[in-house]
Parts: structure tokens; C-alpha cells; sequence
């Protein structure tokens, strides 16, 4: 039986940085980085360069994490390396409130460095979850992590609009100051609510895992290269990783470009930050709804409805003319966007050796991180070629598409069946 407080610890993490994904990488950054630091770069321009700073600290996250997740293994450091990239990029995030109007690359790199080290946090805190939860209980914990974080990133994203909105009742000069100070805070959230994870949560030691120093990275390295011949084998977990790394391509490049989509459309800043509260709030109580749908239904038919209603999203995304249409979007994406995260780690978690989380894990968010490179730059690649971010918009459903149809050849009972296995080893 589970530990309710590591359990509950472990969510709260969530809710921590999920600050940084909402009120930074979704909200405040695209808009500060088109009008402020970057208003003087063309449109298209300003939408190809948001795509690459994000696809870069994706890149870079793809070539550490299963690096990192075999460390994690070999060393018992998952919580220690959860630790060093949060602050890494809590530091990085305090540093976005230094740079003056004007500075885009200067805003970019430390951009990257903050997304790096959020990102590089995630993939300790997604093993973890088989040292809090037990197998039955995968779908509704991993889904009160989405929940927690997106009610949590709301509320502090919707605090930190309020200060741009009526900057002078908070002491500030104008709305950039505000947009600073909840760089600021963003920071402060990020640090506290991550102390009770450090506090609470235990990992399963295992009598293996005795390496230090150089050996450590010996015995990593050692390991990492077995397991990488091990998913060749594992036909399962590698074509569920391909559908992964396909569909959640579309989710993350729907997440981090939607608030540049709309003003390119010409819509108003203030109502795409008011949409993105919208998608906040709904997902909250609806990724809770998708984790009690997995554990009844399966996570596997959960994830199709996620899925192709993601497909209907991006068609009509790429016709819409209207601010209502977008709010009305954004309502549909908060119904599928936190189950389809949530389902997908929960799924994923059965179908891998639980002594080995941290290097599966690894690989599970290298291939995430690896789609994020590819998602942005396609759509700023077809919004630079066309001059229409409508096709950009339209050129990510066949990511969804893929990924659905290699989602439908992994055969889960066999997973399960293998990863015991391999347990037993």
C-alpha cells in the first residue's frame, strides 16, 4: 500500500513546475518575446526563432536523458538530480526578469537554460512514480500529478495576469515590470512547493545500485548500452515509443505555440492569455475524470479519444476567424491535453522493468523532448516557407495521425508480460 504523503508530495511537484510551463513557456514568454524583446524582428521571423529556442533545449534533453536516467538507476540520484536541474531552471527563470527590451538572443539563451532544467527535472520525477504508486494505481496518480499542475500553474499564471493588468496595485510602474515580477515569482513557486517532494519521497533502494563517483559513470554507461540493445528487443515499448514521440510532438507544439498562432492571426494578447486560463482550469478536473476513465476503460481507449479529438482541434485551428472560436478551442484542448499526458506515462510505466524507471524513463522523455525538436521548427519551417501560419497550424495533424496508428499496434498485456520478466532477471 502506498504512502499517501509521498504520494501526495510526489504530485505537488506538479503543481511546483508547472508554474514554469504555464505562466513562462505557454503565456508570458511568446508574448514578451514578440512585442519586447523581439518586436523589431519580421513576424515570421520572431515565429522561426521562438521554434528554434525551443527546439534546442529539446535537443539538448534528448541526448541527456537516458544518460541522466541511468545515472538516476546505477546511483539512487533520481531526487538528486531532480534537484539540480529545478534549480537550474529557477535560477534561469529569475534571470528572465534582467533583460531589457531589445535583447531576443540574450532572452532565447536563458530561455533554453530554463526549459533545459525544467525539462531535466521531469525525467527524474516521471521514474518516480513507481516508487510512490503500486501498479493499479498508475492511471489515477500519475493523472492527480497533471491535475495538480495544472491547477497550480493556472492559479499563479492567473495571479500573474492580474499584476499585468493593474500593475499599480501591486506597487509596479507598467505591465512589463509586472511580466518581470512574475518571472520572479514563477521562481519563488517553483522552489517552495518542490521542498516537500525532497522531504517525503523515498526511492527504492536496490541492493545493485552501490556505484560512486567515475564508477558511477562506468556502471551507467555499462547499463545504458544494455538497455539500448534490450529496446531493440522489446518491441513493445519501442513501437508504443514511436506513437509517443509522434502524437505528443502535436500536444507540446499545440502548448508552446498557440499563444504566437493566435497573434499572428492578429488577435489580442490580453485574450489569448485569457484562453490559455480557460484551457488551465478545464484540464484541472478533467485530467482527474481521464485517470478514473483509464483505470476503468484502460489508458489505451482513453488515449484514442485524446487523440482524435486533437486531430479535429488542429484542422479547425487552421480555419478559425474569430476570438470565440479560439476560446472554444482552447476549452477542447483542456479536456484532452492533461489526459493524454497523463495516460501515456501511466501506460508506459506498465509495460517497463520498475528496477530499471529511471533509464526507461530517460528514454521515454528523450523521445518527448526529441518530437518538441521537430514540432516547433516544423511549424515555424512551413510559416517561414508559406507566409500562412494557417498551414503551419494545419502541418501538425499528421503527427497525430502517426501516432495514433503506432499506438494501436502496441500490444500492452505482452508489455506487461515482458517487463516481469525482465524484473525477475
Amino acid at each position: 500500500m502506498q504512502n499517501k504523503r509521498a504520494v501526495y508530495s510526489w504530485a505537488l511537484y506538479d503543481w511546483a513546475n508547472s508554474a514554469y510551463a504555464t505562466a513562462v513557456m505557454a503565456g508570458f514568454f511568446p508574448v514578451f518575446f514578440k512585442t519586447y524583446w523581439g518586436s523589431e524582428l519580421p513576424v515570421a521571423e520572431n515565429t522561426f526563432y521562438l521554434g528554434l529556442g525551443n527546439s534546442v533545449a529539446s535537443l539538448i534533453i534528448v541526448i541527456l536523458a537516458p544518460i541522466l536516467g541511468a545515472i538516476a538507476d546505477c546511483g539512487n540520484k533520481k531526487k538528486f538530480l531532480l534537484s539540480l536541474f529545478a534549480f537550474i531552471g529557477i535560477l534561469m527563470t529569475a534571470l528572465l526578469s534582467l533583460i531589457e527590451a531589445g535583447q531576443w538572443l540574450l532572452a532565447l539563451i536563458i530561455y533554453v537554460g530554463a526549459t533545459l532544467g525544467f525539462s531535466g527535472s521531469v525525467v527524474s520525477y516521471d521514474a518516480l512514480l513507481v516508487d510512490v504508486a503500486e501498479k493499479d494505481d498508475y492511471d489515477r496518480i500519475s493523472a492527480l500529478g497533471f491535475g495538480l499542475g495544472y491547477a497550480g500553474g493556472g492559479l499563479l499564471f492567473a495571479f500573474c495576469v492580474l499584476m499585468v493588468k493593474q500593475p499599480d496595485w501591486f506597487m509596479l510602474s507598467d505591465s512589463r515590470s509586472a511580466v518581470k515580477a512574475a518571472y520572479l515569482l514563477v521562481s519563488a513557486w517553483w522552489l517552495v512547493f518542490s521542498v516537500p517532494l525532497f522531504l517525503f519521497v523515498k526511492e527504492r533502494r536496490l541492493r545493485h545500485q552501490k556505484s560512486v563517483g567515475l564508477d558511477l559513470f562506468r556502471t551507467s554507461f555499462q547499463q545504458l548500452s544494455a538497455t539500448l540493445h534490450e529496446i531493440k528487443k522489446l518491441r513493445v515499448v519501442l513501437t508504443f515509443l514511436i506513437g509517443y514521440w509522434l502524437y505528443i510532438d502535436g500536444v507540446d507544439t499545440v502548448v508552446r505555440m498557440a499563444v504566437n498562432y493566435g497573434i499572428s492571426l492578429g488577435f489580442d494578447s490580453g485574450n489569448l492569455i485569457v484562453a490559455l486560463l480557460i484551457t488551465q482550469f478545464v484540464a484541472f478536473p478533467a485530467a482527474l475524470i481521464y485517470g478514473y476513465m483509464g483505470s476503468r476503460y484502460g489508458a489505451k481507449n482513453g488515449l484514442y479519444v485524446g487523440i482524435v479529438v486533437y486531430i479535429i482541434l488542429v484542422f479547425w485551428a487552421s480555419i478559425i476567424s474569430s476570438i470565440g472560436e479560439f476560446y472554444t478551442l482552447a476549452i477542447m484542448v483542456g479536456l484532452v491535453q492533461g489526459g493524454v499526458q497523463s495516460l501515456s506515462r501511466s501506460l508506459y510505466a506498465r509495460i517497463i522493468p520498475h528496477n530499471r524507471s529511471g533509464e526507461f524513463f530517460g528514454f521515454y522523455n528523450m523521445v518527448g523532448k526529441f518530437a518538441a525538436v521537430i514540432g516547433p521548427v516544423l511549424m515555424g519551417s512551413v510559416a517561414l516557407l508559406t507566409g500562412s501560419n494557417r498551414y503551419a497550424m494545419l502541418s501538425i495533424s499528421i503527427l497525430f495521425i502517426l501516432g495514433m496508428w503506432f499506438l494501436m499496434k502496441t500490444d500492452i498485456p505482452s508489455g506487461e508480460e515482458m517487463a516481469r520478466i525482465l524484473e525477475d532477471e
